[in-house]
């Protein structure tokens, strides 16, 4: 179990520099992925939660863009209690926000809660089976076993195309990405791999 911790901090370590890298050698990323998605939307949508890219990852702001074009409703995260899923609050570009108890910026508390059916999330690294490497909270896992439990949510990670490794190690709690959306286009998690 050591060995396996040892490793995923090796692997956040070098993942972490690689994602910076990435986001200097391909500026127009966040653009292009937009442009993906939009030529082959997801049919359905409602509600979706975005994030705000922190520490080198992927801008999701011209996904949100798109998916408000659609006429999607926009919701962000926070985190309200540590070990807990997220709470999703609705937002749009401009409203007023304030450091959740991590520090990020969030809707406050009076937004409107929400239930999103498509969730981007950011990552460290992806696999072609729908793994994800995030940061080590378990916020996003947590929050997408719970939506899932209670219906249908689409989970899409949004990352540079060098984020992609081969293989990530499963564990109990993790919860599989359906979809990974990178500059280079839409990669759809392989459904022959078990959840």
């Amino acid at each position: 179990m050591t060995d396996d911790l040892d490793h995923k901090a090796g692997l956040r370590l070098a993942m972490r520099a690689r994602r910076r890298a990435l986001g200097v050698e391909r500026p127009d990323a966040a653009l292009r992925a937009a442009a993906a998605y939009e030529s082959a939307p997801f049919g359905g949508v409602r509600t979706a939660a975005v994030y705000l890219a922190q520490g080198g990852e992927i801008d999701p702001l011209p996904l949100a863009a798109v998916l408000q074009r659609f006429g999607v409703g926009l919701c962000l995260p926070a985190v309200a209690a540590r070990d807990h899923s997220l709470a999703f609050r609705a937002w749009s570009p401009g409203n007023p926000m304030e450091p959740d108890i991590l520090g990020i910026p969030a809707p406050r508390p009076e937004a409107a809660v929400c239930t999103p059916d498509l969730i981007v999330a950011p990552l460290l690294a992806f696999d072609r089976a729908g793994r994800r490497l995030g940061q080590g909270g378990g916020y996003y896992d947590r929050s997408l076993a719970g939506l899932r439990a209670d219906g249908h949510v689409f989970a899409l990670g949004l990352a540079y195309a060098g984020q992609e490794v081969d293989d990530l190690a499963d564990e109990e709690h993790d919860q599989r990405l359906d979809a990974i959306l990178t500059e280079d286009g839409l990669i759809l998690a392989d459904a022959a791999e078990p959840a």
